[in-house]
């Protein structure tokens, strides 16, 4: 199973980057401790775009979030519900238990920059708290979770 991603590696090291999620805030979607393989060229020529789970730099190091608005789009959360330009969106990830009563915004997300949540909102700093992330300090897209495999504990 290791294979795969060594020969990644060694093809061609900035191809992909490995990183290790170091917080719960993207439970249940992704643990604290398991290790991804990272695009970093994923954003070379288009910008992230919604529901990509990215890597940039914060001023706490190296975090992993889900894009949910880019340039342009207004963003709120009512009640626990994300809504992207007035309309609800469905996110699968997301316990709706861990998130009622929460409210954000509206707010509109500026050009050069994407709006990223946590999906364990409950326990998330994200762009709620800290705003728009600059798609310039994007570093990457999560293509892979090869530790623990997948679909293992």
């Amino acid at each position: 199973m290791l294979v795969v991603p060594a020969a990644l590696l060694v093809a061609g090291t900035l191809l992909v980057e490995p990183v290790r999620v170091e917080s719960t805030s993207m439970e249940p979607t992704l643990l604290a401790g398991d290790h991804l393989l990272v695009d970093d060229r994923a954003y070379r020529d288009a910008p992230p775009g919604r529901g990509d789970l990215v890597v940039f730099d914060g001023s706490d190091g190296t975090l992993v979030k889900r894009v949910v608005a880019v340039a342009g789009d207004t963003v709120a959360i009512e009640d626990g519900v994300l809504e992207v330009d007035g309309r609800a969106v469905e996110e699968p990830a997301v316990d709706p238990r861990t998130v009622d009563g929460m409210y954000f915004g509206p707010a509109r997300v500026p050009d050069g920059t994407v709006f990223v949540l946590g999906d364990n909102r409950r326990h998330s700093v994200d762009s709620r708290q800290f705003g728009p992330v600059p798609v310039t300090k994007v570093t990457g897209r999560v293509i892979l979770r090869w530790w623990p495999r997948p679909g293992r504990p």
